[in-house]
């Protein structure tokens, strides 16, 4: 009964139609759970939606727990480890706001239920998508060098942009941290007006911010979209080469 129960809630057969209605139902659930934070105001059926898929999760991480050794194959000793691991960690934190007795300020680990859809998003992967998304996975993993020299190009002309004009307009900005997400709308040419600077220097910082952010934000992209050709190309190769003649 026990080796059932894991093999439903967890990956089994892409032909186990009992598994894949619970990863769909899950994913329901899911979702659902995240329709109250859209809304400021709460009401009966805000607060029904909450309680079921409070319940939902409770009876989802308590027969992980009852099948974490099928999981973990540590015997009994997997009962004590599943509790610390990383997942295991996300369904405790995505069931604690619920609780009636945790404060409303902690409304926002509920958040942590989207990492949930990570476990059942497997249901999907028979599809012809899961061949795109290895194509990507791979991409990411073969550019990651450049793709990180970006991030850290980005970063650091972030962080000195930030401190140059936040000596320059003081008045502008209450502190670091604001000017640091100046220059990160700047960089990223969103523009949202709401801490700008107001001086002529302040201003060609903010030019040449934005010049600057086009080349970086673009850079990515390219990185990215040449890596996929080629990978494309490969797949391609490799496709033509196991054909037979």
């Amino acid at each position: 009964m026990r080796k059932r129960f894991f093999e439903i809630i967890e990956s089994a057969n892409e032909n186990d139609r009992l598994s894949n209605v619970y990863d769909v139902f899950m994913m329901v659930v899911i979702i659902g759970s995240l329709i109250p934070l859209m809304f400021k105001e709460e009401n009966l059926l805000f607060f029904i939606i909450d309680k079921v898929a409070l319940v939902v999760f409770i009876i989802d991480y308590i027969l992980r727990l009852f099948t974490a050794d099928f999981k973990l194959n540590r015997g009994k000793l997997s009962f004590l480890i599943y509790p610390i691991t990383p997942m295991a960690i996300i369904d405790l934190l995505s069931i604690l706001p619920s609780v009636s007795l945790i404060s409303n300020s902690f409304r926002i680990f509920r958040i942590f239920r989207l990492f949930r859809t990570m476990r059942v998003l497997r249901v999907f992967k028979f599809v012809r998508y899961s061949k795109s998304l290895r194509i990507i996975i791979a991409v990411l993993k073969r550019q990651r060098k450049p793709l990180l020299t970006v991030l850290v190009i980005a970063v650091v002309y972030i962080l000195i942009s930030a401190l140059v004009v936040f000596n320059v307009e003081p008045d502008s900005f209450n502190n670091y941290f604001e000017a640091v997400y100046w220059a990160t709308v700047s960089l990223t040419t969103m523009g949202y007006g709401d801490i700008s600077p107001v001086t002529t220097v302040g201003r060609a910082i903010t030019i040449v911010s934005s010049l600057f952010g086009i080349a970086v934000i673009a850079l990515p992209s390219g990185i990215v979209t040449a890596g996929f050709i080629e990978e494309i190309y490969k797949e391609n190769s490799t496709n033509d080469e196991d054909k037979p003649d």
